[in-house]
């Protein structure tokens, strides 16, 4: 299972440091995407598969909230190294070109979006059916 300390990890090496007032936040996010997961997959622990996915999901909502009520403080993070491109296996996403991408708000928010979304397919795989 993850932790808040992986989620700061994952944070840091986007270039944002998390500071003390932070853990509210941080706490908040992982209990907002671990109901979400558990609901969408109808489980009451998140699997060990799905980590990965949880930990940017939280990231996605931290940074969405921070996006909204103190954007001042995302100015530390490089979006030039973390949202140019992201490749898994031979799969790449690109977010700095495009039309739709030309400022560091439309890329953050390309970011934000990239993280909240990407891997739910998987959620298919650790799915258990309602009754």
């Amino acid at each position: 299972m993850y932790n808040i300390d992986t989620v700061k990890e994952r944070l840091k090496s986007f270039g944002y440091e998390v500071k003390a007032d932070d853990e509210f936040a941080l706490t908040f996010s992982m209990q907002k995407v671990c109901s979400t997961i558990r609901n969408e997959i109808n489980c009451r622990e998140i699997p060990e598969a799905l980590d990965h996915i949880a930990v940017d999901m939280v990231v996605g909502e931290f940074l969405l909230s921070k996006k909204a009520f103190a954007p001042q403080d995302l100015n530390g993070i490089d979006l030039d190294y973390a949202v140019k491109q992201i490749k898994t296996g031979d799969t790449s996403t690109v977010f700095a070109t495009g039309e739709g991408c030309r400022t560091p708000e439309q890329r953050l928010d390309s970011f934000i979006t990239y993280l909240l979304t990407y891997g739910k397919s998987e959620f298919d795989s650790c799915r258990r059916i309602r009754w």
